[in-house]
């Protein structure tokens, strides 16, 4: 776990693809005890700390993600998030170029419980919800080309469904239709920036997290950077 921001009321952590953000059915340590316990290690503190969980990642998605170290800053953090007050902008590796190096997405995903994956439509299902998506093309290599994506909305699994109905399958992302899975298990999706103003001190925080240790990513992020 690396730690991109800490305050007295808010730490922002740099997910690896192999970490849940919050307990679930597997019964593998969660990000945010690991959070709990690094702060108790910090501050020395007897007891329970605080971390509350303000938003998640999909587990083989890494970067940035916000836990709220007060229950002040918790329902303010939550709120925001809901209220769309939280800009959030990802990285992602596709092999297939988009027809256009820019633009917005727009479908309808309806989710499927029991197969844990969503499906686009082009028009309204039931049960569906639009997502809204922009993207753009930073860069491309040999076989790989990156996409910076920033969400309008937040439905579940978004940018691997939008992206996927569209040819754009996320490297390593077998379940919405990649050839091969990543060494690490992990997919080519990063959480690569976040802005906000700060709910308690008003000023306005910008954290931006390292791309995972890995030779795509690095030159692709190298090439972005030229």
């Amino acid at each position: 776990m690396t730690v991109l921001y800490e305050d007295n009321h808010i730490i922002i952590v740099n997910k690896t693809c192999r970490e849940i953000v919050q307990g679930d059915k597997t019964g593998d340590k969660p990000l945010s005890e690991t959070v709990k316990e690094w702060l108790k290690a910090k501050y020395n503190k007897p007891g329970n700390v605080f971390c509350g969980v303000v938003h998640r990642l999909d587990r083989p998605t890494s970067g940035i993600v916000v836990f709220a170290k007060t229950s002040k800053a918790l329902p303010r953090l939550n709120d925001m998030f809901k209220n769309k007050e939280v800009t959030k902008t990802y990285w992602a590796v596709v092999k297939n170029l988009p027809e256009k190096t820019e633009g917005t997405l727009v479908h309808y995903l309806a989710r499927n419980e029991k197969q844990n994956k969503s499906y686009a439509y082009d028009a309204e299902k039931p049960n569906s919800k639009k997502a809204v998506l922009h993207y753009r093309l930073l860069t491309r290599s040999d076989k790989y080309n990156l996409l910076e994506i920033d969400l309008e909305t937040g439905r579940h699994h978004q940018i691997r469904c939008q992206l996927a109905k569209i040819g754009c399958p996320i490297k390593g992302d077998l379940k919405y239709g990649a050839e091969r899975s990543n060494p690490d298990g992990g997919i080519s999706l990063h959480a690569r920036k976040i802005s906000f103003v700060h709910p308690v001190s008003k000023i306005l925080i910008e954290v931006a997290a390292p791309v995972p240790d890995d030779n795509l990513w690095k030159a692709l992020e190298a090439l972005a950077e030229q």
